[in-house]
Order: structure tokens, then C-alpha cells, then sequence
């Protein structure tokens, strides 16, 4: 029900209160004339009573009712226009009121207690047009954001970060606790396997070369067949040598090659002169202005991509938000576990929330009133409540004249 309807409601009923008073008041000096002046009998003086009376009734409940909300007649009788004079005693009640009667632990805690978020949730989000318009809404958020930042602000506070991340690192700390971590793994293992491969192969393919080097550093007096035999010995064994090292995981030159990493990673770590060396490559590659190149180009890639993902209808950022958002809501909607566990902290923080804020509320309630203009104050109540009050000034105008009706009907009798 909008403002114009209630203004028209309580004009109409403050016309219907007036109208009966009007009417009591026409009732009331005919009968005084038929009585003075005409002789129509007993009864013109019942009727006169109790018109009388209901005219009596009338102003008195016109008044009570318009000392309320106005001055009656304009007239600035005291303990009238009560609202606009008690506004902030009827904030502060109000608000007191509202935090006594509904906001105490134990009228909410039935509410909070049926609280069932997750579900609800879950069924909103399952629909398709909802999470389009999720989707759309977060989109449209993140894009506006995108738009209001500025490119050197955002490349600044890039580079200031970096540097503060990077301006401490000590590359080998880092280097060696990279090898220490692959060693302690035996993902090394890998390499030595398929670099004693490799090997092997290179041998084998390339046994002419070894050949031709025995040849030429052999002695002139040696026979060609003695330098062959001896150029197959080595390819031979060297070839079955790395074969073992393949083939064998518990092999000793895996051992000690593994043995030679360890000591090379402790070697980084703790001699200076790897740590300055790896200092001056650090600080070549991560010079302020290549910082801040660094820290643009990112800055740049990724508003771009950002702004093309969140801009087309069917770009995979949002793919993967709908993807998401659906098995977000399949869980919400059957995951037992997790329905209990998203209500349970809802009711919670709500429940916590609400009782550690009911002053505010209260006070809020009561500034609220209180800053309200009190003409405006009172328009507003009147507003409200001002159409049933009318129904007090039409039953005191029709109880008023039953009453004076009965005293005048005893004062016959008497």
C-alpha cells in the first residue's frame, strides 16, 4: 500500500468521524427546536440526549485523538501534539522495545536455530538463470574494478612488493634446498638412469671412433688387429659398465654420484663465494627498472586477459565458474556434512552477531526517531495509525449518546 492510498484512506475515515459528529450536531438542534417550539412528544427529548451526548462524545475523542499527532484548532494547549513533542522519548521506548521484546536470546534462538542457509543455496544456484546472473553480477563487478584502477598505482605496488619479496632471498639457500629436496626424493634417479642410457648408446654407435682413437695412440710397433681387439674390449666394457649403472637401482656409481650431489648442495649453501656469485645474478636480473618493466608487462597481460575473459559470453574463466558453481551447488544440496557444517557456522556468527549488536540495533531505532523532523514524525504515525484511530472519535460519538440516552432515561424514570 503506497503513501497516496493511506493519505486517501485516512482522509475518507476522518470525513466518516467528522460526518457523524456533523450529523449528531443537526440531529441534536432540530430536536432543541421541536421541543421549544413544536410538541411532538416524550421521545424529542430521548432523541435530543442522546444526540447531545454523542456530540459531547465526539469533541472529546476529536480531541484526544488530534492532541496526538497536531495542535487541536492550531491552539498550543499543553500536552498536545505529543508526538512531535516526545519524539525522543518514543525513540528511545521504541528502541528499547524492539531489543527487549524480539531481539533477546531467547526469541531469537528459535529462528536461528531453523535457519537452513545451505539448502537454499543449493536450489538457487541450481537453477540455470540464477547462476547466469551469479556469473554476470561478479563479472560486471571484477570489470568495473579492472577499469577504476590505475595502471601505475597497480604497477607500483607490484614492483614495491617484488622487491620486498625478492630483496632478501638468497638464491643458494634456495638452490641447495632445491637439490636436498630432489636427492632426499631419489627423483635424480631418473636422470642418472636414462644419462647411463644414453651413454651406453653413444658407446656402442660410435665404436669406430674409439677404434681409430686406440689406433692413433697406440705404439707403431703394435699389430692393427691387436689395436682392434683392444678398441672392442673398451667399447665392451664400457658399454656393459653403464648397461649395470641402467640396469642396476642399488648400483655403487649411482652412490656416489648421489653422495657428490649432496656434498655440491651443502658446498652452495655454505660457501660464500656461491652466495655472492648468485647474489650478482639475482640483482642483474632483478635491477628496479627491470623490476618495474617486469611488474608492467604482468600488470598488462593480465588486465587484458581478465578483461577478454570476463568480457566474451563463453570464455573459459566463466566456463570454469559455471562448472564450479554447479558442484558447489550438487554438494550444498547433497552433502550432508557440509549442509551441517555451512548452517552450523551461519547460526552461529548470526546468533553471535545479533547478540552482541542488539544496543546498536536499539540505537539505531531510537536515532532514527530522533532525527526525524518531529512534523514528519507525526505524519508518518498519523499516517499509519490515524485511520483506525478514527473509529475511536465514531465510537465515542455513538457510545457518548448511548450514555446520555441512559441517564436521561433514568432521570425519567426517577
Amino acid at each position: 500500500m503506497n503513501e497516496e492510498i493511506k493519505k486517501r484512506q485516512l482522509r475518507n475515515h476522518k470525513m466518516l468521524a467528522t460526518g457523524l459528529f456533523v450529523l449528531m450536531t443537526c440531529i441534536f438542534l432540530t430536536m432543541t427546536y421541536l421541543q421549544k417550539y413544536q410538541n411532538f412528544g416524550n421521545w424529542v427529548g430521548y432523541v435530543k440526549a442522546f444526540s447531545e451526548a454523542a456530540m459531547v462524545g465526539a469533541l472529546a475523542d476529536w480531541f484526544a485523538v488530534t492532541a496526538l499527532f497536531h495542535h487541536p484548532l492550531g491552539l498550543k494547549i499543553p500536552h498536545t501534539n505529543l508526538i512531535e513533542q516526545s519524539k525522543e522519548r518514543i525513540g528511545d521506548n521504541l528502541g528499547n522495545f524492539v531489543v527487549t521484546n524480539f531481539l533477546s536470546p531467547q526469541n531469537i534462538r528459535p529462528y536461528i536455530q531453523n535457519l537452513k542457509i545451505s539448502h537454499f543455496i543449493g536450489e538457487w544456484l541450481q537453477k540455470e538463470k540464477n547462476s547466469n546472473i551469479l556469473v554476470k553480477n561478479l563479472s560486471e563487478i571484477v570489470l568495473d574494478i579492472l577499469q577504476k584502477l590505475e595502471d601505475d598505482v597497480v604497477v607500483n605496488f607490484i614492483s614495491k612488493k617484488a622487491k620486498e619479496m625478492t630483496g632478501d632471498i638468497k638464491i643458494n639457500q634456495i638452490l641447495g634446498n632445491g637439490m636436498e629436496y630432489l636427492l632426499e626424493k631419489n627423483d635424480h634417479q631418473k636422470l642418472i638412469t636414462s644419462l647411463s642410457a644414453q651413454i651406453k648408446n653413444y658407446i656402442l654407435e660410435h665404436h669406430e671412433m674409439v677404434r681409430e682413437r686406440v689406433k692413433k695412440e697406440s705404439f707403431t710397433l703394435i699389430p692393427s688387429f691387436v689395436d682392434d681387439k683392444i678398441a672392442e674390449k673398451i667399447t665392451s666394457g664400457l658399454s656393459k659398465y653403464f648397461e649395470e649403472v641402467e640396469q642396476d637401482p642399488n648400483h655403487a656409481l649411482r652412490k656416489e654420484i648421489t653422495q657428490k650431489l649432496f656434498d655440491f648442495s651443502s658446498e652452495i649453501k655454505i660457501n660464500p663465494q656461491y652466495e655472492q656469485e648468485l647474489k650478482a645474478i639475482k640483482d642483474d636480473f632483478l635491477q628496479p627498472e627491470k623490476i618495474h618493466q617486469y611488474s608492467h608487462d604482468i600488470w598488462v597481460s593480465l588486465k587484458k586477459t581478465l578483461t577478454e575473459e570476463l568480457t566474451e559470453e563463453h570464455s573459459s574463466l566463466k566456463n570454469y565458474l559455471h562448472k564450479n558453481i554447479a558442484e558447489f551447488s550438487e554438494n550444498l544440496r547433497t552433502d550432508e556434512k557440509l549442509q551441517h557444517k555451512i548452517d552450523h557456522w551461519v547460526r552461529v556468527t548470526a546468533y553471535k552477531y545479533i547478540l552482541r549488536n542488539t544496543n546498536k540495533f536499539g540505537d539505531l531505532i531510537a536515532d532514527t526517531v530522533g532525527n526525524w523532523q518531529g512534523k514528519e514524525l507525526s505524519e508518518k504515525l498519523e499516517l499509519e495509525v490515524g485511520k483506525d484511530l478514527q473509529f475511536i472519535r465514531i465510537n465515542g460519538t455513538l457510545v457518548g449518546g448511548l450514555v446520555g440516552l441512559l441517564i436521561y432515561s433514568i432521570a425519567q424514570l426517577i
